[in-house]
């Protein structure tokens, strides 16, 4: 059955001004909702509304204990839902049941978080100089603008909402346009739990229309955005005209390094998994896989046999492994950078074909897809695919595996299976990367802190400062000198 949706536009659920449009099922091709999409129009009335919002004694006055309470019953809210959101968010993208319910309990978990941040905030009284006080504070920047992904919608927007509000921010929301209802019913959520009307405004549509405009909007005081790196380029370059600060998570490259000593068992598991989870659309999959040549060959034909067990299938399901790509469109293009790596000379091992029969017909799936034979260099090894095809790299040379792990414009994520501490330590030290996992990939913890380096963004995400990337820093110097200012003549 097809839902009518609506927007959440400066503290009313209407609809917004643009064209109507469809959002499908990618399982089968079914339309799951219909709604208008935001245009500029929305995103002016939405940024003023909020900024009137934030000004309000209501919000503006709250302590940080109190914006404390309406994180935690958010958390709440979340978690009484949980199993209906997971559906709902199967149905937004396709992704297998249980890392549906994983990412709505991820969501859950980050205003938890947060709320505890919040109830927890201490500001800074600094080391005198002299005679005076003096001490660091930090306030909300205003209104802040969050643009998110379609790959893990609700784990997404609550990492950009939860910290923002914490904050004593307000929020103008732009979802991915083909999955815009975690964002819906996350504003729903948030209104039961009292965040006053105006603080949160969500706006589907057109990346080209809504996120231009509130990019480029002269009330929005910081942009927190998760996507493609193009476009984070071209928000930065926006950005910079008003000198407004900007978090970027863009796209990866992720190499994962089998060491001579590695735990094949795990390696095998943790490269499987980082790869293919989520049908390998995530910036931080794990695309590039090293092994050293004394365990390549035992490696890969662990992998082989790890690629056959995997279930490709309905993401309803419980055993379910990998659903389909979010959309016909995206799959073509998977389908292009497979065709490029045959033409550069790879060897297809695994995949590299749609599954044919029954629903498979009618949906976007691909089969999990492994190559060998190519060089770092090539643009397969180079360019993100965002989809489940991973290339097998045989390395020797410790100092020419560092090098061909760094020779990317990435530098996002990165995996290491070794049994000595020392060589994962070195290794690690050397990659350029946010994140190294070590025995071990694709864990988030909603308390450590999660950036890039390179085109792959910077700016932080989680942990408890993520907080402070939504306020700006004040100074107080209160005089505690008995006499006059000498420099008055006094």
């Amino acid at each position: 059955m097809t839902t009518q949706l609506q927007s959440f536009i400066a503290g009313q659920w209407r609809h917004a001004s643009g064209p109507m449009y469809a959002t499908e099922y990618p399982h089968d091709g079914s339309i799951v909702a219909e709604l208008h999409a935001a245009t500029a129009q929305d995103v002016d009335e939405a940024v003023h509304a909020a900024e009137k919002a934030r000004l309000q004694p209501n919000w503006a006055k709250l302590k940080h204990h109190e914006r404390a309470g309406i994180l935690h019953r958010v958390a709440s809210g979340i978690r009484e839902r949980a199993e209906e959101l997971a559906q709902l968010q199967r149905l937004d993208n396709g992704k297998p049941i249980k890392e549906c319910r994983a990412l709505v309990a991820s969501a859950a978990g980050t205003f938890q978080f947060f709320a505890a941040a919040a109830e927890t905030w201490e500001e800074t009284i600094t080391p005198s100089r002299g005679d005076y006080l003096s001490m660091s504070v930090h306030e909300p920047l205003g209104v802040v603008g969050a643009i998110t992904p379609w790959n893990s919608p609700i784990a997404s927007e609550a990492q950009k909402l939860a910290p923002a509000l914490a904050a004593g921010c307000a929020v103008v929301f732009k979802p991915a346009e083909i999955t815009p209802r975690m964002a819906i019913e996350l504003a729903k959520i948030c209104q039961q739990a009292g965040v006053p009307d105006g603080i949160v405004s969500v706006l589907p549509g057109k990346g080209s229309v809504v996120g231009d405009a509130l990019v480029r909007h002269p009330l929005i005081k910081r942009v927190a955005f998760t996507g493609g790196t193009t476009v984070g380029m071209g928000i930065q370059r926006l950005a910079v005209e008003k000198l407004m600060p900007t978090s970027l998570e863009l796209g990866g490259k992720s190499p994962t390094i089998v060491c001579a000593d590695a735990d094949l068992d795990h390696a095998v598991a943790g490269v499987l998994y980082g790869i293919f989870s989520s049908s390998g659309e995530s910036c931080i999959a794990g695309s590039r896989a090293f092994v050293h040549e004394s365990v390549y060959k035992e490696f890969k034909t662990r992998l082989l046999e790890g690629v056959k067990r995997l279930r490709v299938a309905d993401p309803s399901l419980e055993d379910t492994h990998m659903g389909p790509l979010v959309n016909m469109a995206h799959r073509e293009s998977v389908e292009r950078y497979v065709a490029m790596g045959l033409q550069e000379g790879g060897k297809l091992l695994a995949g590299g074909v749609r599954p044919t029969g029954g629903y498979y017909e009618k949906g976007s799936y691909y089969l999990p897809t492994v190559f060998e034979g190519l060089p770092n260099s090539a643009r397969m090894c180079q360019e993100e695919i965002f989809g489940p095809v991973l290339a097998l790299l045989p390395w020797k040379d410790e100092a020419d595996l560092v090098a061909q792990c760094n020779d990317n414009v990435f530098g996002l994520a990165s995996g290491i299976w070794s049994r000595d501490f020392k060589t994962a330590w070195r290794i690690g030290s050397a990659l350029q990367a946010g994140t190294v996992w070590v025995n071990t990939y694709k864990l988030f913890s909603i308390s450590t802190p999660f950036t890039g380096h390179k085109m792959s963004g910077y700016g932080q995400e989680k942990g408890r400062l993520g907080i402070l990337e939504y306020t700006s820093q004040k100074s107080f110097y209160w005089g505690l000198n008995e006499s006059p200012l000498a420099w008055a003549g006094a």
